[in-house]
């Protein structure tokens, strides 16, 4: 998650200056939340089934 973090908010400060930072952060945390969930889900399954 924070991996994703960090990418995003490089990604938008490198392509998309324009944006206000505010608005970054929240994109950023956006998607560090959605690929903790994603990964919690597709490993929580993995457990499940051992």
């Amino acid at each position: 998650m924070i991996l994703v973090a960090v990418l995003a908010m490089w990604m938008l400060a490198k392509d998309y200056s324009e944006i206000d930072l505010q608005i970054r952060i929240i994109i950023s945390a956006g998607a560090a939340i959605l690929s903790g969930g994603i990964s919690y889900f597709l490993f929580n399954v993995d457990k499940e089934k051992k």
